[in-house]
């Protein structure tokens, strides 16, 4: 199935179904078809990584946890705009094609995606109080985090963000520079798909 594949999606060799348990096929299985599902492709990303399949599955866990609207505090397009500024900083090309394309799935908003993108200060016209703290929050303990103290917490209390929320935009942030290192140590190739989806919302 999506395991079979011809073309070089990365720089690390083919997943081979044989290491993998029926198990951890069946979650990999269960994955792509809700991709293909959303979107109608298969993020080449989920293709590469059941090469580890254990660990694979431990990161769908970890990113579940974190994304999961039933327990947490944020919602999705908060955290997926952490995601966006956060790989703008790291400069992970594959990080921001796709939770760009998450993004915009949720904003309705190309524009807005594509100036986080660039440079989140220049979407401040387009963002909240709180959503432009939460971006500068993400920016600073990406790119300053030999400096992070309590002044991150308190910018985000001022803003009325409480304490769940602030554990968990520091957990999201920390998620989304932990995959910016492995993605980009990898380089997995974009689905060319990312590039046009979720922007034309105004057609029927």
């Amino acid at each position: 199935m999506a395991l079979e594949f011809d073309e070089k999606l990365s720089r690390l060799e083919k997943p081979d179904r044989n290491e993998m348990t029926n198990k951890e096929y069946a979650v990999f299985n269960e994955n792509v078809e809700t991709m293909e599902k959303n979107w109608g492709f298969i993020n080449n990303l989920f293709k590469i990584l059941p090469l580890n399949a254990s660990q694979y599955i431990g990161f769908l866990d970890f990113k579940g946890s974190l994304f999961n609207p039933d327990t947490c505090y944020l919602t999705n397009a908060d955290k997926e705009m952490i995601g966006v500024v956060v790989s703008s900083v790291n400069c992970c090309s594959y990080c921001l094609t796709t939770h760009g394309d998450a993004l915009r799935g949720y904003t309705k908003n190309p524009m807005l995606v594509d100036k986080l993108s660039y440079n989140f200060r220049s979407a401040k016209d387009l963002l909240t109080e709180k959503q432009y703290a939460l971006c500068e929050y993400a920016w600073y303990v990406t790119k300053h985090a030999d400096e992070i103290d309590e002044t991150q917490i308190e910018n985000l209390r001022k803003v009325g963000f409480n304490d769940h929320e602030i554990l968990e935009a520091a957990y999201v942030a920390g998620f989304f520079n932990y995959t910016n290192r492995w993605v980009s140590t990898i380089a997995p190739v974009a689905n060319p798909g990312h590039f046009s989806h979720n922007r034309n919302f105004d057609k029927d």
